[in-house]
């Protein structure tokens, strides 16, 4: 999917919600575990009740890899279910040497080799170029690349100040001359000289809204995966009004709030009324910022 047609999805559907498909073999409705495959059922049905409302999917790896087997099973059905025209993001947070990388690649964007065809992945960007490389190699496919997560943790690293001579940065011809960056706006400044905002995307947590500014000042024209709306507290008004483009270039995340907001048998029925609330509130924020 390129960003252009991303975008068509976003003005077509005034939303930018992107469903966090976190689906937990101990949460999902009990009447679904009689089911031949209880993951894929739980997705199929929040798929149907939400896809009017959302431009994304966004499955979490790790709940499908801890179920082995059965859980790729899933997971391969999921991706092959969900409407062509909404954007797939394997939440994996895959980083690691080049050919390993490879192969991480392979496995959510080659269908031929793992039966899987996401449109992007997420990666963690600390072991550099060599890492995120290998995922660029496949022609349309886009890399998310880890910068202002919403976790307490990322301020062990992420608000690090690094020393950097502006010529390494900006500007060659200012050489001698040297700043201090955040990690993150490191990150998100390098990470620009492997791919433009057709290709790469950052994940920017929803808790850390007054950053926004100063990362639409370092990559204005990139797409923003922002979770940690809804149920971690983040405000989808300030992440609207701080990170939105005149493209949007916002995909704004929300899983729990809507996939367990019922734990009954209308779970798909109530998941429906969440998404469309989030929309609606979209709408809104869409006439306002953009």
């Amino acid at each position: 999917m390129t960003k252009q047609q991303l975008f068509e999805q976003i003005t077509q559907k005034n939303s930018y919600l992107c469903v966090g498909l976190d689906t937990d073999i101990k949460k999902i409705p009990s009447h679904l575990l009689k089911e031949k495959d209880p993951i894929f059922e739980f997705n199929r049905q929040i798929i149907d009740a939400t896809a009017e409302f959302a431009v994304a999917y966004k499955p979490n790896i790790a709940f499908y890899e801890a179920l082995g087997a059965k859980g790729w099973g899933s997971l391969q059905r999921t991706i092959e279910y969900i409407p062509k025209e909404c954007f797939t993001i394997a939440d994996a947070k895959r980083g690691d040497i080049g050919n390993t990388s490879g192969l991480y690649a392979r496995t959510f964007f080659d269908k031929s080799s793992s039966g899987l065809d996401f449109d992007s992945v997420t990666v963690a960007p600390y072991m550099g170029s060599d890492s995120v490389m290998p995922f660029l190699e496949f022609e349309g496919k886009w890399v998310i690349l880890l910068a202002l997560t919403s976790n307490t943790g990322g301020d062990d690293f992420q608000n690090l100040q690094v020393h950097n001579a502006q010529s390494s940065v900006h500007s060659p011809q200012s050489s001698g001359h040297y700043s201090e960056k955040s990690l993150y706006e490191q990150v998100i400044l390098t990470s620009q000289k492997w791919a433009d905002s057709e290709r790469m995307m950052y994940v920017v947590g929803a808790t850390k809204a007054d950053k926004l500014l100063k990362i639409r000042e370092l990559a204005p024209e990139h797409f923003l995966l922002v979770p940690g709306v809804g149920a971690q507290g983040g405000s989808l008004e300030e992440v609207s009004k701080y990170g939105m483009n005149q493209q949007c270039g916002l995909l704004v995340n929300s899983s729990r709030a809507i996939i367990y907001a019922s734990s009954n048998e209308d779970f798909a029925q109530i998941a429906a009324t969440e998404a469309k609330k989030v929309q609606q509130e979209m709408e809104k924020y869409l006439q306002i910022y953009s």
